[in-house]
């Protein structure tokens, strides 16, 4: 597939890295020469300087035979003019456009994108994505990763396993007989800020970050399972009032009527504006580093602080005082990959990425055939992948201990006829099965090789 990225910036360069790594034809667009360069020195793919709204530019980087155009560059309308043109000229069949400015995205303009005035596939607001994320995470206690999967029959859960937990030291093989009833399969570790695929004699060990994909009618036991039994949060403080924090409360009245939420934002009109557009919702006025603010918002008896200005720093030192004077839990935003293995030492309980989301949600429409849903997991680490088992598959028919997996590759869950099924070695997968499975980074590529044509998972 021949892909141009317009935008070499953090999400850009993420997104040329996956497809140039499954061997797709990636050519890299931006007005920043350095950060050509650094992708195509770094990376398998072309590089083009120039303006990526222009019609020389994007024919200089292959337009006329392209398969996909995904616009990330920092400019709303320079990605919106790039789908334009390579529409209007170019007639390339699919268009993704990165849409901040939430303008765009009201309901009464939604015409805008439509085939006949600006025809733009698929947008993606990395602001509404993050607020989902965050109000995923809410849903379960204790879980710093919450992604649900199959209409929501299975979840991935990311846990920390603290000294506490039940089940460190234990080899992994022995989960099924301690707990023969829970439909859990763990698909992924991070130890000392490196990423394990775990075999069956691997043991957690406190301090790991632990991955695992679980039947949705389980999720309690297995939090308890694993030392986690936090109770929801009744009472919430969102650090910053912008378009984050803002979707944030408006999904927290919608969705969760019983928590009372508060936000601090630092601008007067900003603050004004936001309180406007709410109804139960307390905003106050004032700096998240402000010890007196912090105090008069009620921190110290607050369940969960979620941290989302547009400063990372900001939103790690706030995490932090309020974890000082007394709050539960803390969810901080944060923008900088270099950042992230700080998170857990610090004591900051979740780490949301910006990038990791919206990288996942472009990952969605890049992948082809009879797939469902892809999220990336941490920065590097792989891929969840849900997809539909086609009769012609290799894995239908026979028990999954002779599909000869690659050694990255694990599978997490079956959904059959809406029953969630863990699979064992002898599980034998049938046809149009749910099939969740993780995916190694550097097995992508052969995993795509071994499912493409027969279970179109790519």
């Amino acid at each position: 597939m021949k892909v141009i990225v317009c935008g070499a910036g953090q999400v850009g360069f993420n997104i040329a890295r996956y497809l140039a790594m499954e061997d797709n034809d990636v050519t890299v667009v931006d007005q920043a020469s350095d950060l050509v360069r650094k992708i195509t020195d770094s990376l398998d793919c072309q590089g083009v300087v120039g303006n990526a709204s222009l019609p020389d530019v994007l024919a200089q980087a292959g337009a006329e035979d392209a398969d996909m155009l995904i616009a990330v560059t920092y400019a709303d309308e320079a990605n919106m003019v790039s789908c334009q043109v390579a529409h209007s000229l170019f007639n390339v069949p699919t268009k993704i456009a990165r849409v901040r400015h939430q303008s765009y995205l009201k309901p009464m303009w939604a015409n805008l994108f439509s085939r006949d005035h600006m025809p733009i596939d698929v947008i993606i607001s990395p602001e509404i994505e993050v607020a989902h994320s965050v109000t995923r995470r809410l849903r379960v206690p204790g879980a710093f990763e919450m992604i649900p999967l199959v209409d929501d029959k299975v979840k991935l859960l990311g846990v920390r396993c603290e000294e506490n937990c039940p089940v460190v030291n234990t080899p992994l093989r022995q989960l099924t007989q301690i707990f023969p009833d829970l439909n859990i399969v763990i698909v992924g570790l991070i130890r000392d800020g490196k990423a394990i695929i775990p075999a069956g004699d691997d043991q957690m060990l406190p301090g790991d970050e632990v991955y695992f994909v679980v039947d949705s009618e389980h999720v309690t036991r297995a939090m308890v399972a694993f030392g986690h039994e936090e109770t929801e949060a009744r009472r919430l403080i969102i650090f910053g009032g912008g378009n984050i924090g803002l979707f944030l409360a408006q999904e927290l009245e919608r969705d969760f009527p019983w928590v009372s939420t508060k936000i601090i934002e630092a601008d007067p009109e900003r603050a004004r504006t936001v309180a406007e557009s709410l109804e139960r919702t307390i905003v106050l006025n004032g700096d998240v580093l402000d010890s007196d603010i912090l105090e008069e918002a009620n921190v110290q008896s607050t369940e969960t602080v979620v941290a989302v200005t547009n400063d990372d720093e900001t939103n790690i030192l706030a995490s932090l005082l309020a974890k000082k004077a007394g709050c539960q839990r803390t969810i901080a935003l944060i923008n900088k990959g270099n950042y992230e293995p700080l998170i857990s030492p610090l004591g900051i309980d979740v780490a949301v990425s910006p990038r990791t989301i919206t990288v996942s949600t472009i990952l969605q429409h890049v992948r082809r055939g009879r797939i469902h849903s892809v999220h990336s997991l941490r920065e590097g680490f792989g891929e969840l992948i849900e997809a539909e088992a086609l009769e012609s598959s290799s894995l239908v028919g026979s028990p999954i201990k002779d599909a000869k997996l690659p050694a990255g590759v694990v599978l997490g869950a079956l959904v059959r006829d809406g029953q969630v099924i863990s699979p064992r070695g002898d599980t034998v997968v049938e046809v149009k099965d749910r099939v969740v499975l993780f995916a190694a980074s550097e097995e992508v590529r052969k995993v795509e090789k071994m499912f493409s044509v027969r279970l179109e998972f790519f």
